[in-house]
């Protein structure tokens, strides 16, 4: 839904685009699903649960305050082999909903006391970024005032006002017999006054310098203008959570000891109108305003992806990290069942934030986990590894696949690059595989299968749009070309005529596919290394 917006929005009509924007918040757990499928392949069961909990959110909004407060979001914990989709299904999350998204490794927290992060600031990281997006919204709707009120303030610099002396009224000019060109008027006050050439000129300049600014005209004249030095003082606090860069600013705390300090800067207009928009854009924002939003945003709809949580999993009797593990797990826990966060812009309330964790759990397990963490994480999925069929749906079906990345890299060599349906089926078979036989980490094994297979294209790509013609101008053997130019075995090229004139094609074979990566795959000490 959110690519089909984006991909119409110039032809919305006004108020269009805030209708399909609100849509995204009535999308039902199966148009859910869809979306997910478009970019991951398979595991229904973990689309599901995602489904239904951003539902779950959505319905939670239409209750009275008082029930919704009692409404708990239900975690999820994703488990399953690494490369199956647990993180992209969360990233992808991230773009379909409109709420602070945050995802953060479970393994780089350490226990109150050592040195590492606290795993407070997991919420203090989604405040931040929850003012971002606010921030990046109500820019959007100040954009145009910025904009004008910029080019005023440009103006202002190119052709400056005319000073009070010479816009007093002056003497009006006599005609040849003596009578005034321009009558005098009376003021309500009794004062005559006389109509002023020089502002009516100023104007006329000034509209045409705004005509040649709009039209480009003037983005390489050189402008002065007032630039503030951000060299202000700051100090890091070190308290008992651990040490916070709070970024606090000396001239905040005692803003008359330290007076707005500018300094003056040359620069040409385009960069100049770049700088006064955001200048402007900075006024006309209530940051104020945005900090409650992205609060109240954070509160009510955030959600938080906690991968790697096998790594922090400890077990009865550890000894030395473990022991650590078990201490990151008690400091996740009040945050997960919901607690208050001191953060630079106030207390956050953790309690209808959405955690969803997500782990390979090859060498401990779910109940591995304290109890009460547990606990806290109602809803868990498994999901499956994949097989061929899938290796195969996931070279072709996503809107993103390998297969369309690369065709679009070599496309821009003005080379065309095809994948016969036997040559995709080849290479998910070596990557189901070599998965089998060496460590299986999901569908990253086709990054290197396809980097394999593509390894002597990708280097001869620019040599071999060069060899479409020779210097005479005539057509040459682009194949016999690039075995000159040290292809070890004969590309599958083919030159191929059309409407728009003859191109250069690649054609991936499956014999093109088995020598490339055949011989590695049967070696499994080299494949260990190499796939």
């Amino acid at each position: 839904m959110e690519q089909q917006r984006i991909g119409y929005m110039a032809i919305y009509l006004p108020g269009a685009a805030e209708d399909q924007e609100l849509a995204l918040d009535d999308l039902t757990p199966r148009e859910i699903v869809a979306e997910l499928d478009k970019y991951v392949v398979g595991q229904h069961a973990a689309k599901r649960a995602v489904a239904i909990a951003l539902r779950n959110r959505m319905r939670r909004q239409k209750l009275s305050p008082e029930l919704a407060d009692e409404i708990m979001p239900k975690n999820i914990i994703m488990i399953g082999p690494t490369g199956v989709g647990k993180t992209e299904i969360a990233r992808r999350l991230a773009k379909l909903t409109n709420s602070p998204f945050l995802k953060v490794e479970a393994s780089k927290f350490t226990e109150v006391g050592y040195v590492g992060r606290d795993v407070e600031s997991i919420v203090r990281d989604l405040v931040e970024i929850a003012i971002d997006m606010v921030r990046e919204e109500k820019l959007e709707e100040v954009e145009d005032k910025a904009e004008m009120n910029a080019e005023e303030r440009l103006l202002d610099l190119l052709l400056p006002p005319p000073s009070p002396a010479s816009t007093a009224n002056p003497p009006a000019p006599s005609t040849p017999g003596g009578v005034s060109a321009d009558a005098p008027s009376h003021e309500s006050d009794g004062t005559l006054s006389f109509p002023n050439p020089s502002n009516e000129s100023h104007n006329r300049t000034r509209e045409k310098l705004r005509q040649q600014f709009r039209e480009g005209k003037l983005d390489e004249r050189t402008v002065e203008i007032d630039v503030r030095e951000r060299n202000s003082p700051s100090f890091e606090i070190i308290s008992n959570q651990g040490v916070e860069e709070m970024d606090i600013n000396l001239k905040d705390i005692l803003p008359n000891l330290f007076g707005q300090r500018t300094k003056k800067r040359k620069m040409k207009v385009a960069e100049a109108f770049e700088y006064l928009v955001q200048e402007e854009e900075g006024r006309l924002i209530d940051m104020d305003q945005v900090t409650r939003v992205a609060v109240e945003r954070v509160e009510n709809s955030g959600i938080v992806f906690l991968d790697e949580i096998d790594k922090i999993a400890g077990r009865e009797g550890g000894h030395g990290p473990d022991v650590s593990r078990e201490g990151v797990q008690r400091d996740i826990l009040p945050i997960v069942e919901g607690t208050t966060v001191n953060t630079r812009y106030g207390m956050v309330r953790t309690d209808h934030i959405l955690f969803i964790a997500a782990g390979a759990f090859h060498v401990s397990k779910p109940s591995d986990l304290i109890p009460e963490l547990q606990g806290r994480f109602p809803i868990r999925v498994e999901l499956q590894s994949l097989t061929v069929e899938d290796f195969v749906r996931i070279l072709t079906e996503p809107k993103s696949s390998l297969t369309k990345q690369y065709a679009a890299l070599l496309d821009t060599e003005g080379l065309k690059l095809e994948f016969t349906p036997e040559s995709l089926k080849e290479m998910a078979h070596f990557a189901f595989r070599v998965n089998e036989t060496t460590e299986n980490i999901g569908a990253r094994r086709l990054h290197t299968i396809m980097e394999k297979v593509l390894d002597e294209i990708s280097f001869l790509a620019p040599d071999l749009t060069k060899a479409r013609k020779g210097e005479s101008g005539n057509l040459i053997d682009v194949a016999a070309s690039a075995q000159e130019s040290g292809a070890s075995f004969p590309l599958p090229v083919i030159e191929r005529q059309t409407s728009s004139g003859l191109e250069t094609v690649v054609v991936i074979d499956p014999e093109y596919v088995r020598h490339m990566v055949a011989s590695i795959v049967k070696d499994h000490d080299l494949a260990r290394y190499i796939l």
